[in-house]
């Protein structure tokens, strides 16, 4: 595959994954192109640990799936990522940003602009989405072969000074490099990020893969082989467009937005 098709296809995985174990071959890979990320002064701050024990998969399964029943059954989790939800395909061809809700619980459908609402809130209670929700992300974590923890030295990783921002950065450098990678061989990979948004949840995740006082635990990931045919989840989100480059992208000051390239043209800034 053509290196710039593995960009364009990169995406996040929302629903299972094949039982298959990730070969050795391939986690060696993975970890290959991880650490051939850049870091400031080569300090390679990164760190990771692979789990394939099902005793702890479960565990962090559980935890994954209790956390997302939590944080969607108190509302927060709406209320912190509200301006990203979109509620139809013209709204998200106009925004390019965000996630495109265009799945839902049958129940829920008729209600799809109220479901983010306090209103909605209640009715998804009432009806316990949130626990049906929590259970299926119990499920897909569950029946992950693989989950990947990633984690940063804390003698590189200072919160507050201007060096924390150069190790987060390689993190982020070399977690992309394992994510082209899982699109080249086959494999898919998401977040498990819902046990972030609950106190203390966290923390068990960092108990459970005993990590020392002297690595931070910053991210964890499931990971697979990707069915042929992939099955989507109750509540489900795309997110496949882009802003166009006028909308991110300046030329010589940011005040001179970069004109001529929304159509794949190669003009510059009119009069420049």
């Amino acid at each position: 595959m053509e290196f710039l098709d593995v960009v364009r296809r990169r995406k996040t995985t929302n629903g299972p994954f094949l039982p298959t174990p990730v070969s050795e071959a391939h986690q060696r890979l993975l970890m290959e192109v991880a650490g051939r990320a850049p870091s400031q002064l080569n300090s390679q701050p990164w760190r990771f640990v692979m789990i394939e024990d099902r005793a702890t998969i479960e565990d962090v399964a559980s935890i994954s799936g209790g956390s997302m029943t939590a944080a969607m059954s108190n509302g927060t989790f709406f209320e912190r990522y509200k301006p990203y939800f979109r509620f139809s395909a013209e709204e998200m061809a106009t925004r390019r940003d965000g996630m495109l809700f265009d799945r839902l619980p049958p129940q829920l459908r008729p209600f799809t602009r109220q479901v983010f609402t306090r209103r909605g809130q209640r009715m998804m209670n009432a009806l316990r989405v949130p626990q049906k929700l929590g259970e299926e992300n119990r499920r897909l974590v569950a029946g992950s072969p693989l989950l990947l923890g990633v984690l940063l030295d804390r003698s590189e990783y200072r919160p507050g000074e201007l060096s924390a921002f150069y190790s987060v950065f390689s993190m982020g450098a070399a977690m992309e490099n394992v994510w082209l990678t899982t699109v080249e061989l086959g494999m898919g990979i998401q977040f498990i990020s819902f046990p972030m948004e609950v106190p203390g949840r966290w923390e068990q995740i960092a108990g459970l893969l005993a990590v020392p006082d002297e690595l931070e635990l910053m991210a964890l990931y499931r990971l697979g082989y990707l069915p042929e045919e992939q099955r989507r989840p109750a509540i489900d989100w795309s997110s496949s467009e882009r802003k166009l480059p006028s909308q991110y992208v300046f030329r010589e000051t940011c005040a001179t937005p970069q004109q001529g390239w929304d159509d794949g043209g190669s003009g510059r800034p009119a009069g420049g």
